[in-house]
This record gives C-alpha cells, structure tokens and sequence, in this order.
C-alpha cells in the first residue's frame, strides 16, 4: 500500500488480518435514508459470511457497516482516526469497547493521541490497503470517501459504488465514480460476483 504506516496498534483478534477477503466500506456521515436502505439490500448473511468488513468508526456509513457485521454474526475491523484509547465520536464508545472483544480495533496513532483533521485521511490509506474491495455507499463531490476510492486504485483494488438520485448531493461523488468507469453495486451479487461459493 502507498506509505504503509511505521507501526499498528490493535485491540481485539489481529487474526482478522489473515482473512482473504476483506471489504473496505465508506460513505457519508450523514448518510441519507436511501444509503441506510441500500446498505441493508446489499449486505446479506452470504456477503457478511464471505467478507471482514473493514471501515473507520465514523458516524453514518461507517457505523452502520460495523453494525451490520456484528448483528449478522460477521467479523469487522475498524481503523481509528485516533488512539486506541480515544472515542471519536463520543457516540461510537460503546461499538468501539465492543469490537476489541471478538473483531478488531487498529490505529497507528498512540493510545491517547485525539482526532486530527489530516488523521482521517491518512486512516483512509489503511482502509484501502487492508481491502481487497471498497464499497462506496454515497460520497459526495469532496469526501473523505472519494479520497478513499483514489487510494484504492492506487492499490489497484476493485472500487465499487452504489448508485444514487442523481438529485441528491450525497451521491454525487458515487454518481462520479460509475461515471467514471467504477463497478455499480445494485445487490450482493455485485459483492460476491468474483467469490466462487
């Protein structure tokens, strides 16, 4: 991966990074209703089952990717844009003390170092290098997502984005990507497509 960092600190099972299969997952923080909906659609018991869900503990998609892999028995990882000792958002406390038990918790951040602006993007470079695939749920024109699906391809890793209202401000940075070239995700079979079962 492009500058890989000097050293990783974890909480939980470091054996999640052995798993083949890894998808990185990244959106808004103030995800619409639609990407709520969407992400449900896609993320079926045959996907969470193939798949270590990885994304940053962020609120809106980020969360709700974790959220999903723990409600359906999955495995997620979550890479911090802080110290393992810090809560940002102070609302995620309670998932973040819940994934160090059975998934995993990374940051190359010392225990107690805070949120810092330039800290998120440089958590997104270990997004796309840890996942075989990025799913991007919706982002908008300039995000923290499309910064994450750039470095990705850096990574010459496979980039998938879900489709939006092409009114919608949300998905326009995900509308860009399909435009662009990038794989649409309508359903798990998008996900799964190149998964032999």
């Amino acid at each position: 991966m492009y500058l890989p960092p000097v050293i990783l600190f974890y909480a939980g099972n470091l054996n999640l990074l052995n798993e083949k299969n890894l998808l990185g997952v990244v959106g808004s923080r103030k995800c619409s209703k639609y990407a709520v909906q969407a992400m449900k659609k896609i993320f079926s018991q045959n996907v969470i089952s193939h798949y270590v869900i990885v994304s940053g503990l962020a609120e809106g998609v980020d969360t709700l990717g974790h959220q999903i892999a723990l409600a359906n028995r999955g495995k997620t990882i979550a890479v911090l844009g802080t110290g393992l000792d810090c809560f940002y958002p102070r609302s995620n406390q309670g998932l973040q003390i819940e994934l160090t038990k059975n998934n995993l918790v990374l940051s190359e951040y010392d225990s107690e170092i805070g949120p810092r602006k330039h800290h998120f993007v440089e958590r997104n470079r270990i997004i796309a290098g840890l996942s075989q695939k990025l799913l991007v749920v919706e982002a908008r024109l300039k995000s923290g997502s499309l910064i994450t699906a750039s470095l990705a391809l850096q990574n010459n890793r496979d980039i998938l984005a879900v489709p939006g209202n092409v009114n919608s401000s949300y998905s326009a940075g995900s509308n860009e990507l399909i435009a662009a070239g990038c794989q649409p995700c309508l359903d798990e079979r998008d996900v799964l497509g190149r998964i032999i079962i």
